[in-house]
């Protein structure tokens, strides 16, 4: 076994419009503007809330439409936000192509229902209306819905939330919760019952909820709070609720949107031809009334960042060593869309395919991604995870670099994915930084390129507009695509962009 040696990843570099590469997703798109390839012609934005979240969606896109300074001119990662047309280089009309109304009075009355699976069904149901019925009477085409909540849908619409008493609309029901599970596993004679216990299949979580029912439709929607929007409008206090100044929440809320509206702000500069990324998602289905259910889904990443989601089948979760795996067949099933979306978008199949996972692939499992490859494609498993077991300290003030790498084994390294960053002359976070752990648990590869992989990975997270995440994007929407896939009964769907998920 070699000793263990430090190396540094250089930090990746990102490709903008007219060819040009930076390694500051800002500064890039300030100078440059974003890929010409699939530029929006114009934001075609569709708007769903309270008639005071239409007013206050309209005010904040004629805020971004003009300079927003930055909070502090001294710090590099501070940049003020020029203005969305001189960034993307796309019109964006404060007036919405649609405008759908919900009542602050339904959602008030909804929301207060006291079995919370029927509130929560029925506020989401207020929203998903109104954007079906739109998607069936016009022909107005829409690339992106925000749908702007008021406050107390995220204080009442989540799984922790509970109703005041003198607040809640007390209903009769012959289905509640626990006769919904029984039901699942025992179906009742009568289809009345069967009907009404559909609504408990469904996650207590307004957010997740939304997006899964809307799955079918694929409309790709923006969730943003009337209180961000309302915050961004005026100025800034550092006691308010947000935590980031005007000018990064417009780089992040708008950098998001464009990418939902079917742009690509940037991709890596560098990518080695032939290369597919996955992750590998398992989430639990908490809905399963057995407890041991759950979901497999895989995301599969180019270098543009574009995404797929396949959801794979359900099978048994093992509470006691809390991991999940596929069987044989649903392991095959699950590479051969990948490689056939893959060869769908290149016009070839992949020379390598890396497995990102927060888990070990068992020998079924594996044998059930080789048996779909076609001939000739190398295929590795690699396991990350965050880690604390290792610090490194540096002489100084300053922390750890950004893209340290500790190399352990031939299969083993810890990088640091976050850390001091020189360019911007900051690190982001207020403790030592730890790293990830990234091990090769199948397949042979290069250590040290699989965490230059990884690392270039940490940039091409289109929720926000920052220098670098700490995870790669193959697992940093992990959680929140296996939260939606499992949030309700969304049928055997194609694959969708993971735009529909973030």
């Amino acid at each position: 076994m070699s000793s263990p040696v430090i190396e540094y990843v250089a930090e990746p570099l990102l490709e903008f419009g007219y060819g040009q590469s930076l390694d500051d997703p800002k500064q890039g798109l300030f100078l440059f503007g974003p890929l010409d390839e699939r530029r929006p012609s114009s934001m075609r934005v569709g708007v769903v809330g309270t008639p005071a979240g239409i007013d206050l969606y309209k005010n904040w896109v004629r805020s971004i439409t003009g300079f927003i300074p930055a909070a502090r001119t001294e710090a590099l990662h501070q940049v003020a936000f020029p203005g969305f047309e001189a960034v993307f280089r796309t019109p964006w009309s404060a007036d919405p192509v649609a405008e759908l109304p919900i009542s602050p009075a339904d959602i008030s009355k909804s929301l207060r229902i006291s079995d919370r699976h029927v509130g929560i069904f029925e506020t989401v149901t207020l929203f998903e209306k109104a954007i079906r019925q739109k998607l069936r009477q016009d022909d107005a085409l829409v690339d992106v819905w925000f749908i702007v909540i008021p406050e107390e849908i995220y204080i009442l619409g989540r799984p922790q939330s509970r109703v005041p008493f003198l607040e809640r609309r007390m209903i009769e029901r012959r289905i509640n919760a626990r006769i919904a599970r029984r039901l699942r596993s025992q179906p009742s004679l009568f289809a009345e019952d069967m009907e009404e216990a559909k609504i408990y299949a469904y996650d207590l979580d307004f957010h997740n909820q939304l997006k899964a029912r809307l799955l079918d439709t694929k409309a790709v929607v923006q969730i943003v709070r009337d209180t961000s929007l309302s915050s961004l409008n005026g100025p800034y206090s550092p006691g308010a609720r947000r935590l980031q100044d005007p000018a990064t929440l417009a780089w992040n809320l708008t950098t998001t949107s464009y990418f939902k509206a079917g742009g690509r702000p940037w991709k890596l500069h560098s990518v080695r031809d032939g290369v597919c990324y996955i992750g590998i998602v398992f989430k639990q289905d908490t809905q399963d009334p057995s407890g041991t259910s759950a979901c497999c889904g895989a995301q599969m990443f180019l270098n543009a960042g574009d995404g797929l989601v396949f959801k794979g089948a359900l099978g048994k979760w093992q509470p006691e060593r809390k991991e999940f795996h596929l069987s044989r067949s649903d392991a095959s099933d699950l590479m051969k869309s990948v490689v056939e979306e893959y060869v769908a978008e290149n016009g070839k199949a992949p020379k390598e395919i890396f497995l990102h996972s927060r888990t070990h692939f068992n020998n079924e499992e594996w044998e059930g991604f080789n048996d779909a490859l076609p001939a000739g494609v190398a295929i590795v498993g690699v396991r990350i995870s965050r880690s604390s077991d290792v610090k490194i300290f540096r002489p100084g003030r300053t922390p750890v670099l950004r893209g340290t790498t500790l190399k352990i084994s031939d299969r083993k390294a810890y990088t640091w994915s976050s850390g001091f960053v020189p360019a911007l002359k900051t690190y982001a976070g207020r403790e030592v930084p730890n790293p990830i752990s990234v091990e090769v648990t199948r397949g042979e590869a290069d250590i040290i390129q699989v965490c230059r992989d990884i690392m270039g990975l940490t940039k091409i997270n289109f929720n926000s507009c920052i220098y670098g995440d700490g995870l790669p994007v193959t697992l940093r929407f992990a959680d929140s695509v296996g939260e939606i896939l499992t949030a309700g009964p969304v049928g055997n769907l194609p694959p969708l962009p993971f735009r529909h998920y973030i």
